[in-house]
């Protein structure tokens, strides 16, 4: 049983991992292995045909209130709501679904949680730093997306190495673009919220807007939705000199994030932390030049085919988007490094090694049980 609330709605980051890996793991599926998606929402039902082939469970129960029956009370029991028993419940965040006898499998998009709970919002902040440890050190198995999330787990969840497997994103099924935009944009696609480090790159494009004529620099876009904690950022940008320079189209459907990388220049992540970073992976798919914050797991994802940069350095940051807009053939080697780094990614890779840390998962859990 997969838990599938983080893609019910909205499809964020962990949300489009969910997604995809359900499709993936359906696509290759063995001779006798079954999915099961799980989802609990008072009001927003789980379409049984998002996945064809996959089965669901969905039960009108309020997630706040599952949530905390299940990361306080560890109550009730996967196989309870499912009726009928499994071999492995996997929740798509790190604290444990309970369950009676089927092996527990937690993933973990990131730790950020334990330094900055500031950044976090209701349950996660109640739950996540507080338990998260002792959930992590109890599953059967822990996925991690990153080889830089799965370091942090080890160091700082104490999870032994051989329980935590790495289970990367893969690309979109998107073709890679055969020409640029004759007029395109700078491009922001994620979140509106502080960990995005959003102010530094404000600063970054208005340095570039001052130092050309403002006719012939291309408008950054900040694609999201935006967080409270975000109206600040808001704000700045709707506000001289940035205003008519910046755009703020809310959330992007899945259907209309390509058109979106189709019109940009350049792709800009100036995350404080990502445990992967799915949008630098998007851009390079279809052949969009990448800068990132040399934070987190972006190293990793990005390699060298993107620029990288202190994500305090707004002037840094100001340099490379200069360079990437004014000279062509900078944009056409970093679009030929990001497809070929793109290729190292795919989603058939993460379903066969999200099966492994199944199977072992079901091993360790027959272990313990005698």
């Amino acid at each position: 049983m997969l838990d599938y609330r983080p893609a019910l709605r909205q499809r964020t980051g962990v949300g489009e991992y969910v997604h995809e890996l359900a499709r993936a793991l359906v696509a290759s599926a063995p001779a006798g292995e079954s999915l099961s998606l799980f989802s609990s929402s008072w009001k927003d039902r789980l379409d049984r045909t998002v996945i064809p082939g996959a089965d669901t469970i969905d039960r009108r129960v309020p997630v706040t209130a599952l949530n905390f029956a299940w990361h306080r009370l560890a109550w009730p029991p996967a196989e309870q709501l499912a009726g009928g028993p499994m071999d492995v419940v996997h929740a798509a965040h790190p604290l444990l679904i309970p369950a009676s006898r089927a092996a527990q499998v937690v993933t973990v998009h990131d730790l950020d949680f334990l330094d900055h709970p500031e950044r976090t919002r209701a349950e996660i902040r109640r739950d996540y730093a507080a338990l998260a440890r002792a959930h992590a050190q109890r599953a059967d198995q822990v996925i991690a997306v990153s080889n830089h999330t799965a370091a942090d787990v080890e160091r700082r969840l104490g999870v032994e190495r051989s329980r935590i497997t790495v289970c990367r994103p893969g690309r979109p099924d998107w073709r890679a673009r055969e020409t640029e935009p004759a007029s395109g944009c700078v491009l922001f696609l994620g979140t509106l919220e502080p960990r995005k480090n959003l102010d530094v790159l404000l600063d970054a494009y208005e340095r570039v807007l001052g130092s050309d004529s403002t006719r012939s620099t291309p408008p950054l876009v900040l694609a999201g939705r935006a967080t409270p904690a975000a109206d600040a950022i808001v704000a700045r940008a709707t506000r001289p000199p940035l205003a008519g320079h910046v755009e703020l189209p809310g959330y992007i459907d899945p259907d209309r994030r390509r058109d979106l990388y189709e019109r940009a220049l350049v792709f800009v992540l100036p995350s404080h932390m990502e445990g992967f970073g799915m949008p630098a992976l998007e851009a390079m798919t279809v052949g969009v030049p990448v800068v990132a914050a040399n934070r987190g797991a972006l190293p990793e994802v990005v390699g060298a085919a993107g620029r990288l940069f202190e994500p305090n350095a707004s002037v840094e940051l100001a340099g490379h988007l200069q360079e990437i807009l004014t000279v062509a053939t900078v944009r056409a080697r970093m679009r030929d490094a990001g497809w070929a780094r793109a290729r190292e990614f795919s989603w058939p890779d993460t379903a066969r090694a999200v099966r492994e840390a199944w199977t072992q998962s079901v091993a360790r859990r027959r272990q313990r049980r005698g």
